[in-house]
């Protein structure tokens, strides 16, 4: 049975990164996000088919996120270079375009065997999504098959839910009444 991590501190990670603009690489630790809340997603590959829907669906939706004091952070197992050239490659080629947040390279598959989402026969991240506070708690976790993209819409509402402070009922929106 895998160990339960919401309510916990995060696993910390340290990854390579490249910019949303595809032009400068750096790195990324979980301590960069401290005094903000964090949505980490991983993905398993560049240039493929679901994995760019996600990616423009919370590139789209960036200033809902900033407007909550949230950064986001895409991951997959692919390097850094391979996240630049996705970016960089024309739409019509299937390619990403510039981003508003860093893609991230976990090559070394440690960072998603530590969130428990590694596929380890095949080297890949399941479409694991991690909510994780501005003091570094991880507060939520969904786990998807490769074949379901995610829903930035519910992600949004998940991360409002928390940011209240109540307890949120089923289907709870902002501005509906916390139990």
């Amino acid at each position: 049975m895998a160990e339960r991590l919401v309510g916990k501190n995060a696993p910390y990670f340290e990854m390579n990164t490249v910019d949303g603009e595809g032009k400068e690489f750096g790195k990324v630790t979980l301590d960069h996000y401290k005094g903000k809340w964090l949505v980490m997603f991983f993905y398993p590959l560049d240039f493929t088919f679901v994995c760019p829907t996600e990616i423009k669906g919370y590139n789209s939706r960036i200033e809902d996120f900033k407007n909550m004091n949230a950064e986001i952070l895409g991951v997959s197992t692919d390097s850094e270079h391979s996240h630049k050239a996705w970016i960089n490659t024309a739409h019509d080629k299937g390619g990403l375009g510039k981003l508003y947040f860093p893609l991230a390279s976990d090559m070394t598959q440690k960072v998603a065997k530590e969130y428990g989402i590694l596929m380890e026969d095949e080297g890949i991240a399941l479409r694991g999504l991690f909510i994780i506070d501005p003091e570094g708690i991880l507060r939520y976790s969904v786990v998807h098959d490769l074949n379901v993209g995610r829903s930035v819409d519910e992600t949004l509402r998940v991360l409002q839910g928390l940011k209240s402070g109540g307890l949120c009922p089923i289907d709870w929106k902002p501005g509906d009444e916390l139990l």
